[in-house]
């Protein structure tokens, strides 16, 4: 006779309550070994506006960001061959990396997907390129990168010494 198998726990639904903690998808990031050899594509072919390009020395990438609709497409470029960037790009290509959410409490999201027990790349809050950020662990999203940047004006970014909205 077969040992009989505990029941796997099911995780409670998501609420409609908890599903409305993200907001709007803000960005959608693509790596690209090329910044200049990229943007003509999106911006003169597929009709998207060029709003910035920035370098970002402390990840060791160069940035631009595009804008579609409500929400962005980010092409990042590794300046550094150390980076997790760099490496990713070396053993994957250029292609997607992560998906943007906005919030509007980013440290209070933080926690709550802690306790949830999704593993979390920054466990608080950290200056990105338009606002407060952190980054959830593929591991615990079923393979995908995940940034959560704050709202304009939330909580985290006089902290981080953004300027107020």
């Amino acid at each position: 006779m077969p040992t009989p198998r505990k029941p796997e726990r099911a995780r409670p639904p998501v609420s409609a309550l908890a599903a409305r903690r993200l907001g709007r998808i803000h960005h959608v990031a693509l790596i690209v070994r090329s910044i200049e050899k990229s943007v003509p594509l999106y911006r003169d072919l597929l009709g998207l506006a060029l709003e910035t390009v920035m370098d970002i020395p402390s990840d060791g990438v160069r940035i631009a960001f595009l804008g579609v609709g409500e929400s962005k497409v980010e092409l990042v470029e590794p300046t550094d061959d150390s980076t997790g960037v760099a490496r990713f790009l070396a053993n994957r290509g250029e292609g997607f990396h992560h998906v943007c959410f906005e919030v509007a409490n980013l440290a209070e999201e933080l926690t709550r997907l802690g306790i949830d027990g999704v593993e979390l790349i920054d466990s608080s809050p950290r200056r990105g390129a338009e606002g407060p950020v952190a980054f959830l662990h593929p591991r615990s999203c079923h393979g995908v990168l995940i940034e959560l940047i704050e709202a304009p004006g939330g909580p985290a970014w006089r902290g981080l010494g953004y300027p107020a909205s």
